[in-house]
């Protein structure tokens, strides 16, 4: 079997995951995996590309454009409970007055967006500006300029943005999303080809489970090694930080979907599917 084409963002939470199967830490079941790393909103699009990756993370908003192809992964997920990606602003401001604004958003496929959106609609709509994640300034640049209103700050940015006091929380999304639902927020997943057939899938997904456990009892190491790596030094995340953050989206949550957070994402693509925003899809779990 040739190596399957494994793509996972840079971002710091998919790096915790990954790296033990990558550098060799744990059975991979006679699987070999060529891996690539994208930013969030250009792995959504990959994921609907006709040399698509076999295992490709992405957004829970991005799931109902591939799930006739893909299967979610029950493993190697983001969730917020209680916090999640943060709207800012130069000036204080609420979510209702977010109406009738420019907002710099990360990407028209992601889940931070989708989320936005419904929680926004009671008011009215928005302006959505995309802006890529990196470079990882880029969205403070625009906000300083004037070239936004306010600005959806996704990855580290939801925790670095706390180092600049000119700028005032809007809306935290988790916190809304709870108190509008009373659930986790569930924010990014991993997906896998239908294709590959089932012993492969659960071959593979024995093997990401693995190494999503072997970061969780081996913490310190994998920080260190990410540290190491300089991968999040344009994001000038310090260790305090990183650790931080690896707390809030690779924990117990990525090691395994339980019953609330399931029913979250259903939930959430239901909403966003009666605004005519994602398509109404069957979203299947692989084993």
């Amino acid at each position: 079997m040739p190596p399957l084409r494994l793509a996972f963002s840079p971002d710091a939470d998919d790096l915790f995951m990954f790296w033990p199967l990558l550098s060799g830490k744990v059975d991979a079941g006679g699987i070999e995996f060529v891996h690539e790393r994208v930013e969030t909103e250009a792995l959504n699009a990959r994921s609907e590309a006709a040399d698509a990756p076999d295992v490709c993370a992405v957004s829970i908003a991005q799931l109902p454009a591939i799930a006739d192809r893909y299967l979610l992964l029950p493993h190697g997920g983001s969730v917020g409970r209680g916090y999640g990606p943060v709207v800012v602003a130069k000036k204080p401001m609420t979510l209702e007055e977010l109406a009738g604004k420019r907002v710099a958003i990360p990407g028209a496929r992601t889940t931070a967006y989708l989320v936005l959106r419904i929680l926004v609609a009671p008011h009215g709509t928005f302006e959505p500006v995309p802006i890529a994640i990196t470079p990882f300034a880029r969205v403070f640049e625009a906000l300083d300029h004037g070239e936004v209103d306010a600005a959806l700050l996704i990855h580290e940015g939801r925790l670095t943005y706390e180092d600049d006091p000119s700028l005032h929380r809007v809306v935290e999304l988790g916190e809304a999303w709870r108190a509008l639902t009373g659930d986790p927020l569930p924010l990014g997943g991993n997906v896998i080809r239908r294709a590959l057939g089932e012993d492969v899938v659960r071959r593979v997904s024995q093997a990401c489970r693995a190494s999503i456990e072997w970061s969780l009892a081996h913490r310190e190491e994998v920080i260190d090694a990410i540290i190491a790596s300089g991968a999040r030094d344009e994001a000038k995340v310090t260790r305090a930080r990183l650790d931080r953050y690896l707390g809030m989206y690779a924990n117990a949550d990525s090691a395994g979907y339980d019953a609330g957070v399931v029913r979250s994402i259903h939930a959430l693509l239901a909403r966003g599917a009666d605004h005519g925003w994602v398509a109404r899809a069957n979203i299947e779990l692989a084993p």
